[in-house]
């Protein structure tokens, strides 16, 4: 049996266009693709990749400066936070809560809209496997250009499981019996009609949107479409921690807000969704409101 594609390119020896990353003595990283003959040059000096190409993962080399660095492959979140953008990628802890609530697995036929630089792509590629689907929408082609250029840089290549398309998903949208649908985009509300067509009951929409007015149109659309079940909505923040001896405490900085998840399941074709039970806070809704719980809530009591 193959190996999965990329699986060459993250174990043995470094080989020439591989990606490496440099970590300096301070903690920042460098990376860069292996070619033979060239050197790498910092302010610090510089060293020949030829001295790492054959080396195997984890060696160090020191600089004409007599600057030591520890060289390893970057891993997947390391590489999306440095390759080139077209528009902001999605953060490795939103995409692994992507992966691990919207249940993305080996084989799943998922559907994107909103590509961006490719982030979220080299995910779902890597949780799908060769077997899956990835079929992915992107509005703008420039964007799409860039998406392909860093997708295909990680994988040494193109993936046998994605298809991009160029256009609105609304517009385009003609998969079927489709596991999972993503949206990171401006208004996924507007997609809610096919991507209802699209998926199998049981399938999972999950939504990524940065403001809260987005996360409230979103939710009250989906209870409004009736055949989903009550969406969950969070947002994840990370603090690392400083650990120096006796000094353990929680680093100054921290990824705080970068956007809000929601997921829903899809029901079986004619089924209502059961009646929330739970009752809003008064003045929840506004006096214009007429979309669900429009009387409050009382019917759900």
């Amino acid at each position: 049996m193959s190996e999965p594609t990329g699986a060459a390119r993250r174990r043995g020896p470094f080989k020439v266009g591989d990606q490496v990353q440099l970590t300096d003595p301070k903690g920042r990283h460098y990376t860069f693709t292996l070619e033979a003959g060239k050197n790498f040059h910092t302010h610090k000096g510089s060293f020949p990749h030829d001295e790492l190409i054959g080396a195997p993962e984890g060696s160090v080399v020191r600089t004409t400066g007599n600057v030591a660095y520890l060289a390893l492959r970057p891993l997947l979140p390391d590489y999306v936070l440095s390759m080139p953008r077209g528009a902001a990628v999605v953060y490795p802890k939103d995409a692994g809560q992507i992966l691990a609530f919207a249940d993305i697995f080996p084989g799943a036929r998922v559907v994107e809209a909103g590509v961006g630089s490719g982030s979220l792509s080299s995910f779902l590629l890597r949780a799908i496997g060769d077997e899956g689907m990835l079929h992915s929408y992107e509005r703008r082609e420039d964007f799409a250009e860039i998406a392909t250029q860093n997708v295909e840089r990680y994988f040494g290549g193109p993936h046998p499981a994605w298809q991009l398309t160029v256009g609105d998903l609304q517009d385009n949208l003609s998969d079927t019996d489709v596991d999972r649908v993503i949206l990171d985009m401006l208004a996924p509300w507007e997609c809610l009609d096919v991507v209802k067509k699209a998926l199998v009951p049981g399938g999972i929409l999950c939504c990524y949107v940065a403001t809260t007015t987005q996360l409230a149109r979103t939710v009250e659309s989906i209870r409004e479409i009736g055949c989903f079940n009550e969406p969950t909505s969070w947002e994840s923040m990370i603090r690392n921690w400083h650990v120096e001896g006796l000094a353990v405490r929680p680093d100054h900085r921290m990824i705080g807000h970068t956007g809000f998840l929601l997921t829903a399941r899809r029901l079986a074709d004619g089924v209502e969704p059961p009646m929330r039970r739970r009752r809003p806070a008064k003045g929840a809704y506004g006096e214009d409101y007429s979309g669900p719980n429009a009387d409050g809530g009382n019917a759900g009591r």
